[in-house]
């Protein structure tokens, strides 16, 4: 049997196996849908990526420096989302300065030294300056750490964007802008939405910062 014929077979025996129940590799896929669907169709939603936009490109405009946290999958869209500026996104143009605080060595040790709650407020105490923005993604929106790391920037003075779930738990009174998966209950299905909002900020300030990208 061809590798063709192999894929083609795989419905027919998950249909026969499971009669009675979802189709448990379309059905996400629709969940996802869904997901995506309710995000659009809340104007929230929209506005505050909007607002994330302006925030990123101001704060690369006037010298500022992009920093961004996470725990788990979220540390790595954190990370995901700094290697895009100081890397290439569509085409060639200037690094642009983005930090993920993601260094195991000085993870641990702060965690060592001072909890794991303090991980990332530490590094926001660290190397962040007024004029700088605050990227902190948590699906729950009530990851300890990721609370600390926001009260640090806010007494820091910095901007805060916040990628949230669940309702937006605690995190949401610390973000300047906030933006909250609707309908999602379950980390996967918010990380997929919270890393598409990531790609499509860096697009929309690369569009404003370097027009000729997309010319």
């Amino acid at each position: 049997m061809d590798a063709g014929s192999r894929c083609a077979a795989i419905p027919t025996i998950l249909e026969n196996e499971l009669p009675n129940r979802m189709d448990p590799i379309r059905q996400p896929f629709e969940d996802a849908r869904a997901t995506l669907d309710a995000f659009l169709a809340d104007p929230r939603c929209l506005a505050g990526v909007r607002d994330f936009v302006k925030l990123a490109g101001t704060t690369l405009r006037n010298g500022g420096t992009l920093l961004a946290c996470g725990n788990g999958g979220s540390m790595c869209d954190a990370m995901h989302f700094a290697e895009e500026w100081t890397g290439r996104f569509r085409k060639d143009r200037a690094a642009l300065p983005a930090i993920a605080f993601s260094d195991p060595s000085q993870l641990t040790c702060i965690a060592n030294d001072f909890g794991f709650d303090e991980v990332f407020a530490r590094s926001v105490e660290a190397y962040g300056r007024p004029g700088d923005l605050l990227v902190a993604i948590t699906t729950s929106g009530g990851s300890p750490n990721i609370l600390k790391a926001l009260q640090k920037a806010r007494s820091k003075g910095l901007k805060t964007v916040g990628l949230l779930g669940k309702g937006g738990g605690q995190a949401l009174e610390l973000c300047d802008v906030a933006i909250v998966v609707p309908l999602a209950t379950t980390s996967d299905r918010i990380q997929e939405v919270h890393i598409k909002v990531l790609h499509i900020a860096i697009e929309a300030v690369e569009r404003e910062l370097f027009p000729g990208n997309y010319a």
